[in-house]
């Protein structure tokens, strides 16, 4: 049975929780982002309307199971800085996707390694996932380093994987599982707030 509530996860420099009214600001300031648009269900517009839409979303996924979105905040300030959710299109089969964003001035600042092992570490305790895994373009060094870092594993790959904008892009695919936690240096789980 998954959790039918969201926890807070802390690992810092960040603390995962629930999106608020409060984080609209921030949903706004990514609108013209040349990609955050393109790949989430954040709105290009930068309307206060579709910012409130945006965070509503995030809540609805809890409610009908498709996943659990966390915002990524600062611990110290609590400000909001991105999103990281876990994707539970394929749970039946013992898998579960991440995904995440970060607005740029909150970027090479440890913020997506450490959401990163947080919502990893979560999720590979829940019964029913036995694999995460995670799809980065090739060309963001920044967002594959990351991941690594986190102890996720490069697997291939996937040509022409999936629609970005106008066009089909190349991804990486990143695992990781159980075993991999397993001894690993430096390798914290993340503290129920």
């Amino acid at each position: 049975m998954m959790p039918t509530e969201l926890p807070v996860l802390e690992h810092p420099p960040v603390v995962l929780r629930e999106f608020t009214g409060a984080d609209a600001g921030l949903v706004r300031s990514v609108a013209g982002d040349p990609l955050i648009p393109l790949i989430t269900t954040v709105p290009a517009s930068g309307a206060a309307a579709d910012a409130r839409a945006f965070i509503a979303r995030q809540h609805d996924r809890l409610v009908t199971g498709a996943g659990y979105s966390f915002a990524i905040a600062d611990a110290v300030t609590g400000a909001a800085a991105g999103q990281i959710g876990l994707w539970l299109r394929d749970l039946p089969e013992g898998r579960a996707d991440t995904g995440y964003w970060v607005a740029p001035q909150f970027r090479r600042r440890g913020y997506v390694t450490a959401a990163l092992t947080a919502i990893s570490r979560w999720a590979l305790s829940l019964d029913g996932i036995d694999r995460l895994q995670l799809c980065v373009e090739p060309w963001n060094e920044g967002s594959w380093r990351a991941a690594e870092r986190a102890g996720f594993v490069r697997e291939g790959l996937l040509r022409s994987w999936q629609r970005v904008g106008p066009q089909r892009r190349d991804m990486y695919l990143y695992s990781l599982l159980p075993a991999d936690l397993d001894g690993a240096p430096g390798r914290s789980e993340p503290t129920p707030g």
